[in-house]
C-alpha cells in the first residue's frame, strides 16, 4: 500500500460513507455530487445535505473522477481539518474580551499559497477571525495549513454561504467595513482603524465583487508606483493589516 498524503485523511467517497459521516456530526470542507446522477439514495442524501446547510457543489463526473479513482457512486467529500466558527461567535468573543473585533474577509481568493500566507499574517497582526465563502474559495486542506506555517490551526475560520449577508450582519453589529480596492482614490493610510472593523480583499484577478463593494462602509487603496499594476493579494493583505495595527 502506498503512503497516504495528509489530504487523503479528509477524503470520503460513496453514498453510505457520506451518510454515516453526516449523521455522526462531522464537519465538511466540501461535498461534491455528480450533477447528472439520479437515484432514491442520492435524492435522500441531497435532502439531508440541504437540511443541514452543508457546503455542496454539483459537478460533472470527470471532476469526481479526478478527485477519487475508486467507486465513488457520484459522491466525494472532504472533511474539514479546521473547525468552522460562526462570525457572530468571533465578534462576541472579541467584545467580551474588551477588544474591538478585527475581521478579515476574503472574496473568492482561490490560491492555496495566498490563503496560507494571508492566514499567517492575520495571526501576526491580531486579526480575530477569517471569513471565506463556502463556494469559490481555496480549500483549507493540508497544503493550505502547511503554507500558513500552521496559522490556520490558530486563526478562527468562518465559512459562510453569503459574504453579502455576512457583511450586512457585521455592519449591524457596529463594525465598519473597509474594501481594499483600486476603484477608489482614497489611500489606505487615510482610514482610522480605531474601532471594530472588517477588511475585505478580493480575488487575485478581479478584486472585490461589485455587490460587496456596494456594501462597504468605505473603500481604500494602497498607493503604488505606476510601473506596477497591482500587488499580490497576500502582500496587499499584510500591508493593510499592518496599517490597521499601527493606526
Amino acid at each position: 500500500m502506498g503512503k497516504q498524503s495528509p489530504s487523503d485523511h479528509q477524503l470520503i467517497y460513496g453514498i453510505h460513507s457520506l451518510e454515516e459521516a453526516i449523521l455522526s456530526g462531522k464537519e465538511f470542507e466540501r461535498i461534491y455530487i455528480q450533477k447528472e446522477a439520479q437515484s432514491d439514495q442520492l435524492s435522500a442524501l441531497k435532502e439531508e445535505i440541504r437540511k443541514r446547510r452543508l457546503p455542496v457543489h454539483q459537478v460533472p463526473i470527470h471532476k469526481l473522477n479526478r478527485l477519487c479513482r475508486k467507486n465513488h457512486q457520484g459522491v466525494v467529500a472532504f472533511l474539514a481539518i479546521v473547525p468552522n466558527v460562526s462570525v457572530s461567535e468571533v465578534v462576541a468573543r472579541a467584545f467580551e474580551a474588551g477588544e474591538d473585533p478585527r475581521i478579515l474577509i476574503l472574496d473568492r481568493v482561490t490560491d492555496v499559497r495566498n490563503m496560507g500566507a494571508i492566514a499567517r499574517s492575520a495571526v501576526a497582526f491580531g486579526i480575530h477571525g477569517l471569513v471565506i465563502p463556502f463556494k469559490g474559495s481555496a480549500m483549507i486542506h493540508a497544503d493550505a495549513v502547511k503554507a500558513s506555517s500552521g496559522a490556520l490551526m490558530k486563526l478562527p475560520v468562518c465559512r459562510v454561504g453569503s459574504l453579502r449577508a455576512t457583511v450586512q450582519d457585521l455592519k449591524d453589529s457596529g463594525l465598519s467595513v473597509i474594501g481594499l480596492t483600486e476603484k477608489t482614490d482614497q489611500p489606505l493610510s487615510a482610514n482610522q482603524f480605531d474601532g471594530p472593523f472588517a477588511l475585505i480583499l478580493g480575488n487575485e484577478e478581479e478584486g472585490i465583487s461589485d455587490e460587496l463593494l456596494q456594501k462597504c462602509t468605505t473603500l481604500a487603496r494602497i498607493p503604488i508606483s505606476g510601473e506596477i499594476d497591482s500587488l499580490n493579494v497576500s502582500v496587499a493583505a499584510s500591508i493593510a493589516m499592518f496599517v490597521s495595527l499601527k493606526s
